[in-house]
């Protein structure tokens, strides 16, 4: 494990000797594996919580889709796609703070489906539950859930003022106590610093989570972030390449904002240790076709085996 004193001398590396390194430990800890998932915003809008880069919070005005938790067929519907199109793990997404007891419960009798029907790791990321909560879940067959960090502790007030950045840690903690694996990330480009990127990063490894999903922003209409400045794509391979070097053994996943900040540079993100790709589109916006992803996916292999 990293010390403070390497971690300091690691950032003062230049972009291109970062993703070097990154490379190597990628390759030399997670071999050529690209780790797929997919997600379905089962339950979307009118959020009580004020997170400044989210369009389905109640608190802004903003067009994102306004429905309950869907009806059971319809997310099956959604997991066999996802099936198809090759993910590994398929996740359902609801807004707001938490959920009530009924819908934990009918959440519970999907997860159940899902597993029983389609070769599939079923997740799920429903905001702040209890440890009963998260136990029920499990027995009816949740592998993991995905709660972010969003980011570092110390800019997190600037980002979130519904709740706190303890809430979101001991959230995870509970779904750890109850045998759950734990996928928890966040998002660059929310007028953070390195300091903050690297804190954050530090308090994943700290946790001990399972998986590491990083999205870059979307500024998105009626959101305060909607003006802020995409970050430079060499800030974001650095970001990915610190956190490889943090994590070596853990999936470092891209997930929204990659197609729109990184572009052109979206292969170099795989030579900067990411391995691991949301397909099938994010929450309230589309991604990139799945057969692009997929044929970008056998591309990225190939140049790892000949390195």
């Amino acid at each position: 494990m990293l010390e403070v004193q390497e971690i300091t001398s690691l950032r003062k590396k230049s972009c291109l000797e970062l993703m070097s390194q990154a490379l190597q430990v990628k390759l030399a800890n997670r071999g050529t594996k690209v780790a797929l998932c997919s997600i379905i915003n089962a339950k979307s809008g009118q959020c009580s919580e004020d997170c400044r880069f989210c369009v389905q919070s109640s608190h802004y005005k903003t067009n994102a889709p306004v429905y309950p938790l869907m009806e059971t067929e319809a997310i099956l519907q959604a997991a066999g796609v996802a099936s198809d199109i090759g993910a590994e793990h398929f996740s359902l997404v609801t807004s707001g703070r938490g959920l009530s007891s009924k819908d934990v419960s009918k959440i519970a009798d999907i997860v159940a489906k899902i597993t029983a029907t389609f070769p599939l790791k079923v997740c799920a990321s429903l905001g702040i539950l209890a440890r009963d909560d998260f136990a029920f879940l499990r027995q009816a067959g949740l592998s993991r859930y995905h709660h972010n960090l969003e980011t570092s502790e110390e800019f997190f007030p600037n980002v979130v003022s519904t709740h706190t950045f303890k809430e979101r840690v001991e959230t995870i903690k509970a779904a750890q106590a109850a045998g759950l694996e734990v996928c928890a990330g966040g998002i660059f480009g929310l007028g953070e610093s390195e300091n903050d990127r690297v804190s954050m990063g530090l308090t994943l490894r700290e946790l001990k989570v399972d998986s590491v999903p990083l999205n870059v922003l979307i500024p998105l209409p009626g959101t305060p972030l909607s003006s802020r400045k995409p970050l430079e794509a060499q800030e974001v391979l650095r970001a990915i390449a610190i956190y490889r070097i943090l994590m070596p053994s853990l999936p470092i996943r891209l997930a929204a904002g990659r197609e729109t900040v990184l572009q052109d540079f979206l292969s170099s993100a795989f030579l900067a240790g990411a391995d691991g790709m949301m397909i099938g589109g994010y929450l309230t916006e589309r991604g990139r076709p799945a057969d692009k992803d997929l044929a970008f996916v056998e591309e990225i292999k190939n140049i790892w085996q000949s390195l």
